[in-house]
């Protein structure tokens, strides 16, 4: 038998679930509705990376159409934008379990002073949002040959 060091982190999971039950189970589902609803209901996840040429962000919209998002440029902050609608083809007393977040949404990032605004570009298929935002020609990498 092996020993296994305890992390109380690795139980943070297996809690939030349990914590969420006894709420699910304890309110009606109406009165979670109204607290979800507070400050928006959904912040969709986000990959932000480099490549060579340019930094990308990629942003998961399920179930939302290209004409649903907007993308802004004040000053220095990208700002992403939109709203995932709710389905109203069900009655609410027809669910059994509802996860899916719906709402409005608006994420925000910070971009360098440095960038050009009307070179960035943005792309939506299958769900995701790929913006891609270039680099300035003084922040490309550079390789530097060594004698």
């Amino acid at each position: 038998m092996s020993l296994v060091r305890w992390n109380p982190l690795r139980e943070m999971p297996v809690l939030q679930n349990r914590i969420n039950r006894l709420f699910e189970d304890f309110f009606p589902e109406t009165a979670l509705d109204e607290f979800k609803g507070f400050g928006g209901a959904w912040n969709p996840v986000v990959d932000i990376f480099d490549t060579d040429n340019a930094t990308v962000i990629k942003a998961d919209l399920p179930g939302l159409k290209k004409e649903d998002i907007s993308i802004n440029v004040e000053g220095n902050i990208l700002s992403i934008a939109g709203e995932r609608k709710t389905d109203d083809e069900v009655k609410k007393e027809n669910y059994y379990r509802r996860e899916r977040s719906y709402g409005m949404f608006r994420r925000e990032f910070t971009l360098p002073s440095t960038i050009e605004t009307d070179k960035i570009k943005a792309e939506f298929k299958d769900g995701v949002l790929k913006v891609e935002i270039p680099k300035p020609e003084e922040k490309k990498p550079k390789s530097i040959a060594v004698h």
